[in-house]
């Protein structure tokens, strides 16, 4: 089986690739990838080579296939696995593995440190580090791009999960936020805050009685009540409050907003100290502030008042990524309906992933999905009906996508896998 396939061989240095793939042992699978979604990891191990913990060594002389956050369809089962997958399932990758090496646990992941699986391949080996820990997980929804976005939609759902109180007179830590009680996601309408704010709308099983979003552009604001209404919230409980802290006192605004008594979960999506402060000026007693935005630069800080702390409870943590069960349960809930579309922004197909990926902090807007089967540029979604003037092809997409309040869909991507051949005409 052939595979074209983005190879990482070093620092900046990835190469669009065609080869072959070996045949399968007993304890693999050959799966065939229809889309994978660009991470910043992949552009943080793509400028880092070998200097990126879950990078090989010899990238240079074995290089790996890039790309973690892919979903497709089962082509082949290996002896060993045929009882629980068939050809035919559709699936999506839990990508951090840990597994035993001598007395050392080796963290790797695909997309970082395999040669024969990764996201930006049409065809890949899933191997038995993925399997023997559940990391392929079956995917039963519509479409192929719900279950490219599981592994994003995880995160968010691990932080809401890793967010603790205490119980009053005992050191018993409870896990998760606060039920009935008042959220603020600050700096929260990029790709990662809107997954948050999805999943508080849909979620069931716990919710806050209040949710304040924040940032300091009211277009993007704008933007995220349109694909998450205040109306959609409120049909589910939740009193969703869109806020602009561009200008005036933004600590006064929120602590208004929460009738006084400050936050009990809030959680901050941009690694700026100011935002930071923010979050922490407004923790209500007890309250727990989740530092979920990433930072590259290692000395970080932020002021924190440690009256609270030790006064009011106050305190902190830090999430990243999800776990397998976190995966599990955005497979479960995209099933049951929550579509994660509003994280993506542009569609490109496999010749698109090398300058996608190197330049990823310079692209705006959010999740870039990538169809490996296909060759296209780049092209934002809100371009595609000004492309569609000249292309019947992008006029199709551009209609199919306006269908939906102007976000990718269903309907849009099983019209891009069975018409791209039209793409160039």
């Amino acid at each position: 089986m052939k595979t074209k396939a983005v190879r990482l061989y070093g620092e900046k240095d990835l190469r669009l690739e065609e080869f072959e793939l070996p045949a399968i042992k007993e304890d693999e699978i050959l799966a065939k990838v229809i889309c994978d979604s660009i991470c910043m990891s992949s552009y943080k191990a793509a400028n880092q080579g070998t200097a990126h913990k879950r990078v090989p060594n010899n990238v240079a002389e074995e290089p790996i296939i890039i790309g973690h956050e892919f979903a497709g369809e089962i082509i082949e089962v290996g002896s060993k696995w045929q009882s629980k997958f068939k050809p035919g399932q559709k699936y999506s990758i839990q990508p951090a593995i840990y597994y035993e090496d001598g007395p050392v646990g080796v963290l790797s992941a695909p997309g970082y440190s395999y040669k024969y699986i990764g996201g930006d391949a049409t065809y890949v080996i899933i191997p038995k580090d993925v399997l023997e820990q559940d990391c392929l997980l079956s995917y039963d929804g519509p479409g192929f791009y719900p279950a490219s976005l599981a592994e994003p939609l995880s995160c968010v759902i691990g932080a809401m999960h890793a967010n603790y109180h205490t119980t009053p007179g005992s050191y018993v830590h409870k896990m998760e936020i606060v039920e009935g009680g008042k959220m603020a996601i600050l700096a929260g309408v990029g790709p990662m805050g809107l997954a948050a704010i999805n999943y508080v709308i849909h979620r069931s099983d716990r919710k806050p009685s209040i949710c304040v979003v924040t940032d300091i552009d009211q277009t993007r604001l704008d933007r995220a009540a349109e694909i998450y209404p205040v109306e959609a919230a409120k049909a589910n409980g939740i009193v969703l409050i869109y806020l602009n802290t561009g200008e005036g006192d933004p600590v006064a605004k929120l602590k208004d907003l929460s009738g006084g008594t400050g936050y009990d979960d809030v959680f901050v999506f941009a690694p700026v100290p100011a935002v930071i402060e923010q979050a922490d000026d407004i923790l209500g007693f007890d309250g727990c502030l989740n530092f979920f935005a990433g930072p590259s630069n290692p000395q970080l800080k932020a002021q924190m008042n440690f009256y609270n702390v030790h006064y009011a409870y106050t305190h902190i943590v830090g999430t990243s990524g999800g776990n397998t069960d976190d995966m599990k349960e955005a497979l479960e809930v995209m099933t049951k309906g929550l579509d994660p579309a509003g994280l993506v922004t542009h569609i490109g197909g496999i010749d698109a992933v090398i300058d996608t990926t190197l330049d990823l902090p310079n692209i705006p807007g959010g999740k870039k999905l990538i169809y490996n089967h296909i060759e296209m540029p780049l092209t934002p979604i809100a371009d595609f009906a000004e492309k569609g003037k000249t292309s019947p092809f992008f006029a199709e997409l551009a209609n199919l996508c306006e269908k939906h309040n102007g976000l990718w869909n269903i309907e849009a991507e099983e019209y891009l896998l069975a018409n791209f051949e039209d793409l160039n005409q």
